[in-house]
């Protein structure tokens, strides 16, 4: 947050002082008062814009996330039929590298921050967990089923930030979030197969994708750094994914490969820009931003398989731009409001 230094207050002082006509001590009192009150307006409106820019940069961080995922899905639909255990260490292995030279680079450790072990540990459980299960309903559910089943983390991260966070969002943040997923249905158009099984494992996913938003959002206010938190997570996803490339590796070819190293890097981008999003704004006002990656899947569907979207698919794009626009000159109207 900015603060005013000293010579801001006095040159403000000395302007105002100077087109009094009189110097007595009635003149430099009220010279005095006029100053602190500019200042205070100053120092106002810098913090109005502080705010504005750093929510403004969490939505260019969502957004980010967004793409880096939308690729991580084409690499691991790419990639062909491998377990999805192998697909998690791979994307995550990277993640781990990529986390490790940006920590040594930012010269900022490896050890967390005092106190927080127990939220990393959540958060990296919650996250692999969600990992695990999403990438289970890809391989036994329609995609589009399993899309928009962890397409729910939204509505789980607003729900544990409300209980967790005491993160309570407006009637319209709520509406918008609900009209976004309702305008990813129709892009998407799930069948809702009968494999309940399946499904409800999908739908833990997207919970555990929810949960672990939240927990980035509770360890950035305690200080610990974003690098740090993906580092920490990426490592326990990558050992806990050791015991089941031990007992179920399956050979892969060399474009399997890339594949997967492609998976990684873009997941690393993507997990990169969702704990700098969450870490700069709470959950309600930017999780509806990440509707988004709806529309790079379509994007990269087009050119990497050849899916032309239809009528419906359309209409949901522009509707999801025109809710995201919307929210965004809300919150923006409400800071500059006070509120």
């Amino acid at each position: 947050m900015w603060t005013p230094n000293v010579n801001t207050f006095f040159q403000i002082f000395l302007k105002n002082f100077k087109t009094r006509k009189t110097d007595d001590f009635s003149a430099t009192r009220n010279s005095l008062c006029v100053t602190i009150e500019a200042v205070r307006k100053f120092t106002t409106k810098r913090r109005k814009t502080s705010v504005l820019s750093k929510k403004s940069k969490a939505i260019g961080f969502i957004i980010m996330s967004a793409f880096g995922f939308a690729m991580m899905a084409a690499f691991i639909r790419l990639a062909g039929d491998l377990p999805f255990t192998q697909k998690t260490f791979f994307r995550n292995l990277v993640a781990v590298a990529v986390a490790a030279v940006v920590l040594c680079r930012e010269k900022v450790g490896f050890k967390w921050e005092k106190g927080n072990l127990p939220l990393l540990i959540i958060r990296a459980t919650c996250g692999t967990l969600g990992i695990f299960c999403n990438y289970y309903a890809i391989d036994h559910l329609v995609l589009a089923d399993a899309n928009i089943l962890n397409k729910m983390s939204p509505f789980f991260a607003i729900i544990f930030s409300l209980i967790l966070l005491k993160e309570r969002a407006s009637v319209f943040q709520y509406a918008a979030v609900l009209a976004a997923f309702g305008s990813s249905m129709l892009i998407i158009k799930p069948g809702f197969s009968s494999a309940t099984f399946p499904a409800i494992i999908g739908l833990l996913g997207g919970m555990g994708a929810g949960a672990a938003y939240t927990c980035v959002r509770a360890l950035s206010r305690k200080g610990e750094k974003s690098a740090r938190i993906v580092f920490f997570f990426s490592m326990f996803s990558t050992l806990v994914c050791v015991p089941f490339m031990i007992t179920d590796y399956h050979p892969m070819t060399w474009g399997q490969f890339f594949c997967l190293i492609g998976a990684g890097a873009s997941a690393a981008l993507g997990q990169f820009g969702v704990t700098l999003a969450y870490a700069n704004a709470p959950a309600k006002e930017i999780s509806v931003f990440d509707y988004t990656q709806v529309i790079f899947s379509a994007v990269l569907g087009f050119f990497l398989f050849g899916q032309l979207p239809d009528g419906w698919s359309v209409l949901g794009y522009l509707l999801i731009c025109g809710i995201s626009v919307a929210v965004f000159f809300y919150n923006r109207n409400l800071e500059r409001k006070g509120q």
